[in-house]
């Protein structure tokens, strides 16, 4: 055996000046809606859409990933300890996001830019789904360099000992969760990119419910707990809230892959 785990020490906080700290987290969300927009520009540039439209969008897409994501948070996970005190729910910087939320967020934004832009619901979001795919990458190697998500105590050689949380080897499930949902943008953009499936409305986003939330199931069995009342269930929340998501993309795609094989 090589090594026995990998020591994980790394500072949350790249620099500070004065009171202004910046972080690695920080910075990797910013990326994501950078890298987003670039992607979607090369796409609404394709099709001889105005860059106004993506501003708008994006715009949306902002408000709808860090609302969701916090009021998800706040709702799924501690809904006791923020109604007894609804300010703290706005102090987005004492930490506290779910990607759940951001998911229900996202896709009601959606419904509301693809109405006021005058373009199919579906259209919109088998576009935005594979940013959000990036995205996910992104953030949660934001996870990773905060010792944050940690996994559950193991004995595999790739082990991590996140110092600032203890020193018990653990999964390293934000690097699991990392590499599946950058994987699951390499192939939703290069079907978007090499096939015909653009023409296909809703089979990219059916296809990236399946993919990423059933990932997400998943890698959940290697998660340590987040909250005290996930040590009592045998399906932790993350996992009640995927199974939804997964039913969903599967019939979409059933039905959607036999409606487009029927045209051809």
């Amino acid at each position: 055996m090589l090594f026995n785990y990998i020591t994980w020490n790394v500072n949350p906080e790249i620099f500070h000046i004065g009171s202004l700290s910046v972080r690695w987290y920080g910075v990797l969300f910013a990326l994501s809606f950078l890298f987003g927009y670039i992607i979607m520009q090369k796409f609404f540039k394709k099709e001889n859409l105005p860059i106004e439209l993506l501003d708008k969008l994006t715009f949306y897409m902002f408000l709808g990933t860090v609302i969701g994501a916090r009021l998800g948070h706040c709702l799924f996970y501690e809904p006791s300890y923020y109604f007894s005190h609804p300010l703290e729910i706005i102090k987005i910087w004492h930490g506290g996001l779910a990607s759940h939320g951001a998911a229900i967020g996202i896709l009601l934004v959606l419904y509301l830019f693809s109405r006021n832009a005058h373009k199919p619901y579906l259209w919109v979001l088998d576009r935005i789904v594979i940013v959000v795919a990036l995205a996910g990458f992104l953030i949660r190697t934001g996870n990773l360099m905060n010792s944050e998500i940690i996994g559950k105590a193991t004995t595999v050689p790739w082990a991590f000992k996140f110092i600032r949380v203890d020193n018990i080897p653990r999964h390293p499930a934000q690097i699991y969760e990392a590499l599946s949902y950058l994987l699951l943008f390499v192939v939703l953009y290069w079907l978007f990119v090499k096939t015909n499936i653009a023409k296909k409305q809703g089979l990219t986003f059916s296809l990236f419910l399946i993919v990423l939330f059933l990932s997400r199931f998943i890698i959940e069995f290697f998660k340590a707990v987040q909250v005290n009342f996930e040590n009592h269930m045998t399906y932790n929340m993350g996992q009640w809230l995927s199974v939804p998501f997964i039913i969903i993309g599967i019939v979409m795609f059933v039905i959607l892959y036999n409606k487009y094989k029927v045209k051809e």
